[in-house]
Order: C-alpha cells, then sequence, then structure tokens
C-alpha cells in the first residue's frame, strides 16, 4: 500500500503539521469500533501512527491501553491534529476549546452541517467564524478523512485501509498521486482501485463540507510536495477559484499532471435565458475552459482515471501523436489501431527501410506496416517481440509505443524487464501494455517489474494515451499574456438588458468604429441611411426585446430613402403587435455589411472563475448547431485563433473546397480585446454577446452586426 520508501525531505508548507501531525488527539474516543470514534482510533493504531494518539472522553480513564484525557486542555502539551466525530451540534465548542488549547488543526468527521440546510447552515458559519478568529485550521465537517501512505496516518473510517500493508507488493511506477475528493467515498474508492492496478500513492484526503480548508489548499499542498507526482481530483464545486487556478497553473508550471473527474455537469441545462452564449455556457463550460487552459486531464470514470493516473505516472512525454504497435494478434493490434486512432492518435504506415529491418526479427508470416505482427508463434519465449520493440522504439518514425499481449499465464509473460527498461531509458517514449486477456496476478506484476502500466480495457488505453498526448501539447502551449484591468463604474440607470446602441456604447473602447445611428421617425431614418450609405439595416432598440427578430424588429438591406422609412413605420407595427408593452428607445440604422461568415463572440461572467469567453459560428442557428469553444479571461491574438481554428466549422474560413481563407487576425483581435473588456468591466456585467460578427469574405475586415449585455444583479 504504501510502495517504495521516500528518499527526500517534505518541503515546508503551512499544511506540514496537517498531514505529518506528531501528535493526534481523537475527541469523544470509544473502544467500541462498531462506532466511527471507535474505528478512526482503531485504524490509526492498526496502521502503525508513529506519533502520539491521545484519546479525549471523560467517560474512560484509558482505552485499549493508551492513558485518555477528559478534555483537550488536560493533555498538557503540543497538539498537531484533533480527530472530531462528536454530534454536531457540540462541534463548534470542540473546534474552540482545542483553538485555546493550541491545537493547530482539526479534521471533522461529524456530519449534520450545510449538507442538511435550515439552521444546520447556521452552525457551520460559526466554525468558520472560529478557524477566522483563532487561526485554527479545519478540514470539514462531513468528510472522512485522509490516508497518508508514507507516513502511516489513517485520520479515516473508511474500510479501504483496514488492512496492512502487503511487503511484497509490486508497484508499476516508484511515482506517486495524491487523491483530493470532495466525496470521501469516492476518494478511497480510487484509491482502492488504482492500489489494485499497481500504483503508489501519498495521500488520500476527503474535504467534505470545505468550511474552512478545501481542494484549492489541499491541492496547493500536494502540488509542492516532492513525493506527490501527480494529483487525482473528484470535483463537485469549487469554492475558491482563484486559488484552485492559481493551483494548476503551478502544477502545469512544475510538470505535475492534474487528473480531474467532475461530476454535476447539467445544472444549466435549458434554463431560460437572454443570449445564446449564456444558454451554451453553463457552469461545466467553465470548469472545461479552465481544464483546458491549465492542462487537467479529464476523465469520466473512475476507471478511465486510474487508467490515465497509470500512463501519466509511467510514461514520459510523447513529442508527436505517432504511435507504434506491436503485437502477438493480429486481430488485437488492428483492434488497438481502431481506438488510438478514434483516440486523436496517429498509427502511421512503418516507411520500407523501416519493415526491411523488422521482417528478419519475426516469423516470415508477421506483418511489419504498423501494427507490426510478431504473431503469438513468434513471441512463444517473448524475443520476437521484444527485438522488434527495441527497433521500433529507436525509430523517428513513432513517438509512443504499445505492446498488445497475453498475460493471462501464470507462469511465464513475453516481457523481458531489463530489455524494456534500457530501451525505456534510452528512447524516452511512452509505452504501455494492452493485455486481451484479463490478466493473472502473474502477468499483472511482470508488466509492473518492467515499469509498464497494464490496461485490460481496450478503450481506457486508447483514452490514456490520447490524453497524454493532450497534455504534452497543453503545458507546452504558451499561457495568453497577462492582463491587469484598471477597473471603472459604468453610467448609472442602465436596465438589466442592455439593447444594442447602449451595449456597443459600454463596449466601445474594444471594439471596431460602427457606422450606424440611433433615431426616433421614419424621416430620421432615411436621413441617417443616405449619410451612412445604403443599403442598411434598421433594427428596434428595446430593453424589453433582447431577441429583436423574434418580435419582427429587423428589416434588412433597405437600397434607397422612400424604402427605409416605409420599413422604419412597418417594423414598429409589426412589434407593436408582437409586444404592446415594450419600452422602445428608438431604432437603429446601420450600414450592411459586406458578405461573409457569421460569428459569435461571448462572455459570461462565472461566479468561480470569472470571465468565460465564447467564440463559435454565429446567426440565429447557434444554438441549434452549438459549433462554440470557450476560454477564460485573459485571452492573447494567438490563443484566440487557436481557439477559432478548433471549431467544427473552421475549414469554411481556412479554405473549405478550393475557397480562398480568410484572413482570422480581425476577428482574433476581437476576441483578445473584448477578453480585456470583460476583466475591467469586472462584476458590474453578467454576460455580453456579439451576435453576429461578420468575417467579411472579401478580406476586408469584420462588422458587429448586433450587441446584447446584462448587467449584474
Amino acid at each position: 500500500m504504501t510502495g517504495p520508501a521516500p528518499s527526500e525531505p517534505l518541503a515546508p508548507h503551512p499544511l506540514h503539521s496537517f498531514f505529518w501531525p506528531e501528535s493526534i488527539a481523537v475527541l469523544g474516543a470509544s473502544p467500541d469500533l462498531h462506532r466511527i470514534r471507535g474505528r478512526l482510533l482503531h485504524q490509526l493504531r492498526e496502521n502503525g501512527f508513529p506519533g502520539r494518539i491521545l484519546p479525549i472522553n471523560p467517560s474512560y480513564g484509558e482505552i485499549g491501553g493508551l492513558t485518555c484525557f477528559p478534555s483537550v486542555g488536560a493533555v498538557g502539551g503540543a497538539i498537531d491534529l484533533a480527530l472530531i466525530a462528536i454530534p454536531a451540534a457540540g462541534v463548534s465548542a470542540a473546534v474552540a476549546e482545542c483553538a485555546a488549547a493550541g491545537v493547530k488543526n482539526t479534521l471533522i468527521i461529524s456530519s449534520g452541517f450545510a449538507e442538511e440546510g435550515g439552521a444546520a447552515l447556521d452552525m457551520q458559519a460559526e466554525l468558520v467564524a472560529i478557524a477566522q478568529r483563532t487561526g485554527i485550521r479545519a478540514c470539514g465537517p462531513n468528510c472522512e478523512g485522509y490516508f497518508n501512505a508514507l507516513g502511516r496516518v489513517a485520520t479515516t473510517f473508511s474500510p479501504t485501509v483496514e488492512t496492512q500493508a502487503d511487503p511484497n507488493a509490486v508497484y508499476v511506477s516508484d511515482r506517486r498521486i495524491g487523491v483530493i475528493a470532495q466525496s470521501g467515498g469516492v476518494g478511497f474508492a480510487l484509491f482502492n482501485r488504482g492500489k489494485a492496478a499497481g500504483l503508489a500513492f501519498s495521500y488520500v484526503i476527503s474535504t467534505g463540507n470545505e468550511a474552512d480548508l478545501g481542494m484549492a489548499d489541499f491541492l496547493d499542498y500536494m502540488i509542492e510536495d516532492p513525493h506527490t507526482h501527480a494529483v487525482l481530483l473528484f470535483c463537485e464545486a469549487i469554492r475558491k477559484g482563484p486559488e484552485f487556478v492559481a493551483g494548476l497553473e503551478k502544477a502545469r508550471r512544475l510538470g505535475k499532471p492534474v487528473i480531474a473527474i467532475k461530476v454535476g455537469k447539467t445544472d444549466a441545462g435549458g434554463r431560460a435565458t437572454a443570449s445564446h452564449t449564456a444558454s451554451l455556457s453553463g457552469s461545466y463550460t467553465a470548469y472545461k475552459a479552465i481544464f483546458e487552459r491549465y492542462g487537467v486531464i479529464e476523465a469520466e470514470d473512475a476507471d478511465e482515471a486510474v487508467a490515465m493516473a497509470g500512463v501519466m505516472l509511467t510514461c514520459p512525454l510523447p513529442k508527436g501523436r505517432r504511435v507504434g504497435i506491436v503485437t502477438v494478434s493480429g486481430g488485437g493490434g488492428a483492434w488497438m489501431a481502431d481506438t488510438m486512432t478514434q483516440h486523436g492518435l496517429v498509427v502511421p504506415r512503418l516507411s520500407d527501410a523501416t519493415q526491411a529491418g523488422l521482417r528478419p526479427l519475426m516469423p516470415s508470416y508477421g506483418a511489419s506496416g504498423n501494427p507490426v505482427d510478431v504473431t503469438a508463434q513468434g513471441s512463444n519465449t517473448g524475443p520476437a517481440m521484444m527485438t522488434v520493440m527495441e527497433h521500433l522504439a529507436d525509430s523517428d518514425e513513432i513517438d509512443m509505443l504499445v505492446l498488445v499481449s497475453s498475460l493471462a499465464s501464470t507462469t511465464r509473460a513475453s516481457l523481458d524487464a531489463e530489455r524494456i527498461k534500457a530501451v525505456a531509458a534510452r528512447c524516452r517514449k511512452p509505452m504501455t501494455v494492452w493485455t486481451y486477456t484479463l490478466p493473472s496476478e502473474f502477468g499483472r506484476q511482470a508488466a509492473a517489474g518492467c515499469g509498464l502500466f497494464v490496461h485490460s480495457d481496450l478503450r481506457a488505453c486508447g483514452l490514456a494515451f490520447g490524453k497524454l498526448a493532450n497534455y504534452a501539447e497543453a503545458i507546452a502551449r504558451p499561457l495568453p499574456e497577462p492582463f491587469t484591468p484598471v477597473p471603472g463604474s459604468l453610467y448609472p440607470g442602465l436596465p438589466r438588458i442592455v439593447p444594442e446602441y447602449q451595449a456597443k456604447k459600454i463596449l466601445a473602447a474594444w471594439l471596431p468604429e460602427a457606422r450606424e445611428k440611433l433615431v426616433t421617425s421614419a424621416d430620421a431614418a432615411a436621413e441617417a441611411a443616405a449619410t451612412l450609405g445604403l443599403p442598411v439595416v434598421l433594427k428596434v432598440q428595446s430593453s424589453d426585446l433582447p431577441h429583436k427578430t423574434e418580435a419582427g424588429g429587423v428589416r434588412l438591406n433597405l437600397h434607397d430613402r422612400s424604402a427605409v422609412a416605409a420599413a422604419y413605420d412597418a417594423m414598429l407595427t409589426d412589434v407593436a403587435q408582437h409586444a404592446p408593452h415594450a419600452k422602445i428607445d428608438g431604432v437603429l440604422v446601420q450600414k450592411m455589411a459586406p458578405k461573409g461568415h457569421e460569428l459569435v463572440i461571448g462572455m459570461v461572467n462565472d461566479p468561480t472563475f470569472g470571465p468565460i469567453v465564447m467564440v463559435g459560428m454565429g446567426g440565429v442557428t447557434v444554438e441549434l448547431f452549438g459549433d462554440v469553444v470557450h476560454g477564460p479571461a485573459p485571452i492573447d491574438t494567438t490563443e484566440a485563433e487557436r481557439m477559432i481554428r478548433s471549431l467544427k466549422s473552421s475549414r469554411l474560413l481556412t479554405g473549405f473546397r478550393g475557397s480562398a481563407p480568410i484572413d482570422l487576425k480581425p476577428v482574433a483581435e476581437l476576441v483578445a480585446a473584448l477578453s480585456r473588456a470583460a476583466l475591467t468591466l469586472g462584476h458590474q456585467v453578467a454576460e455580453f454577446e456579439l451576435n453576429p460578427v461578420i468575417l467579411h469574405a472579401d478580406g476586408s475586415g469584420l462588422t458587429v452586426a448586433d450587441a446584447l449585455l446584462t448587467m449584474a444583479g
């Protein structure tokens, strides 16, 4: 369970005494193993905690040979950590007593707080106030504790740490992963599954309600911890957005992979919104944008997460996406090739020269094209697979290598540990193995002894290698240039939904100059059209009509003054019939934009992560096709162009079927500018949307044809 012993000292961190306590008090300790307080005390001892264990309970003089104290204050010495599993009503007083006694940290197992709502919210608020007033740190309440596998600290009642570590266990790597989970049961389940797959762990912690310490705090600790080489998150909702992002940025900088399982993705589905941006930008969208920015590797379930962790802990980063496959089964190799391709990787046909070098190394009836099939006959004793693996690993035609074999045997395996380790050290390419039969314990340990993570799930193998390539590309990509806004206040009296003409005034500093004018009569509309240049567009302006087209409030392609005047009157008549109570500010006269492609650029101010910018193919069908991408502000022009090119429809802009490619620089600059606008406007604005933004087909730039802004509050 604990894996290899650590060789380097822990870096100092404010949470060091929390994870590495020298003394632990168990409040309400009990000799009854059927009660959580009894199991906490028991598991601390069973896992061999090397420090002082201090039972606290006035009802006992001793428990299991340990002196039992009537109160924390009666201990009379320093206490690093107090475990609290007493009824909720007494927890605040217990934490206050711990603070008065000089306890540094508390871990509150007790439930019955914010998760219940009502009056229980006040009890949790009181805990927060005590922590802020006294400086004592608290994990929980309503958590399942933690396990420090290196320090043998088991402050949990989870059955996954009841058994002693197997001294003969073989780990796939001496690199370790830490788990931070907002569900204790799931966090320790990930530990349980990973341990069975041969992974070594540093810490597993359940964060509970996060009244004080939370996921961001523990992420920061594990990123700085020299014994933790990757972090796995089970995430419901982040409560400290800026701190969490800072941790991800630090992880990216230090090259520590972060794997995340995010649950609660569907809370925004179907809600009524003023803009397309809001309807396409639920809370999970913000998480996804943050994850992509900082290279977080997202998993959908526990098995995926373990597969990704196994690859991240055992493989160097690839230099590209080309995969070489060495197989003992033709069908298994073809299946693997399909799977790798489906997950964004490339299985290239090997060059004639490389194939010529491979053929003498395998039976004449094998295949050398990639997958390289050495056949079961050629791998009965292992040499053919190992020799081909060595030859292929040294080839500059591949970046990653997969071995496809059967590890079902209990007596032999086609893997030679010394040869595989030598190749891995020499070529520095990711290597893994997929067994198309269920692996025996012998087979799994044989692979682990080679430093290879064993996949028995084909899809998870392809997904893990695909995510590894994505991660390598993400951390190699420069972060957008930082931007520090100078905040300012908007003028007062704005409606919650700001119509186009006012929205453009608010955003004027970041938009190209508009050729348009607000008018309040048909004659003024005709005059404005002549001044701006025909043809023109008329659009009704009202905070009550965020979707003007649906209200009959738009007239296009008006070619002379009389047509403009007639359209003005007809449009207002239609609007009055559709929305008789709408307050009309006037009609916006705009010069018609040249033909081009319609895009949408929007922003939603996420309560956790701040402004999230959206760009996509726009117009009235934006929600129908949903071809949009998101990124957290700030976004620079390089990042903006990358986002645009990642759209499914981006080929329409870059030369589809012989059409001339359109310069993306103007729209990329606009996306970047609007990301700065979002940061500058701050929490005053909930969302804005420019839709459509017409990117001129003739390369003459763009036109912001419509805008909508929603105030916060």
